[in-house]
């Protein structure tokens, strides 16, 4: 398949929250409250570019196949946020390019490091983190949501 990676628009929710939902539907208890929990989905480009970030979609035979996002978050640090790739497409590099734009924007914008937050469950994407430098750090947090998630924190000097 071949896989051209773009920055999101609004027309991309549909194909965001289906992708997000299939990942989540993967682990038990885990599931994706567009409306309570993550209404950026709704607007999926305007949200992120209001909110000083910016939002990349994975598209391939025109089904969103992987995205990635990055907020500002402390001084001279970016956040990376919604790195999520369908089952299929696991493990062949996809998830690496869509943290490399994060970590080229985040250095575009003066950035010296990368946080993020990954919930335990999220195995696979901890393997990837750690395989590009990030730390996981002894800190973790309750979301108090539907799927009662608990993330790790993680952070890479860049």
């Amino acid at each position: 398949m071949n896989v051209k990676i773009r920055d999101a628009r609004d027309d991309d929710s549909d194909g965001l929250i289906r992708l997000i939902g299939d990942c989540f539907s993967e682990y038990p208890g885990c599931v994706l409250d567009v409306e309570g929990e993550a209404p950026e989905l709704i607007s999926p480009a305007t949200w992120h570019k209001e909110a000083g970030g910016r939002l990349w979609v994975a598209e391939g035979d025109g089904t969103i196949v992987g995205c990635v996002a990055i907020l500002p978050e402390a001084e001279r640090s970016a956040e990376l946020k919604k790195l999520y790739v369908s089952s299929e497409l696991r493990r062949l590099g996809l998830g690496a390019r869509l943290c490399g734009l994060v970590e080229a924007e985040a250095r575009r914008r003066g950035a010296t490091t990368v946080m993020l937050w990954s919930d335990t469950r999220f195995e696979d994407a901890h393997r990837l983190y750690e395989g590009r430098g990030y730390e996981r750090g002894p800190d973790t947090r309750e979301l108090h949501d539907a799927s009662k998630s608990v993330e790790y924190y993680f952070r890479r000097s860049l």
